[in-house]
């Protein structure tokens, strides 16, 4: 499956859950919600996956863990704050480059339009 294929079968699930859901809710509410609607599509996903970070070549353990990665390509960052940031986006970039994946999304629930909440992130290979 192509990443805007996926991508946009992700944000169809982000928009059925925050229509059902509604803004204000924590984010672990959404994530869960969410995993449900992906796992009823048939996409595989994990749910906050660990990701080792290497300085050097040694293992400085688990650097962050991502809310959801779906079908090992698109990684799904959950918010639920007032605005989102560019350090959020930031994170996110550094997320997909230290997991090898090339798209995430970067999803803020805390909004009355999800359309209004999402940020559509790719990681620039030639920089990595």
């Amino acid at each position: 499956m192509k990443h805007s294929d996926l991508t946009a079968r992700i944000i169809a699930i982000c928009i059925e859950v925050h229509k059902e859901l509604g803004p204000g809710l924590l984010e672990s509410i959404y994530e869960q919600a969410i995993c449900l609607e992906l796992a009823l599509a048939g996409l595989s996903f994990q749910r906050q996956q660990g990701i080792h970070v290497f300085y050097k070549g040694v293992d400085l353990d688990i650097g962050f863990r991502a809310d959801v990665i779906v079908e090992n390509s698109v990684i799904l960052e959950i918010k639920s704050i007032e605005s989102i940031h560019p350090v959020h986006k930031k994170t996110v970039i550094s997320y997909l480059r230290l997991a090898y994946i090339e798209v995430g999304l970067l999803i803020n629930f805390n909004v009355v339009k999800l359309t209004d909440g999402i940020t559509r992130l790719v990681q620039d290979k030639r920089k990595s």
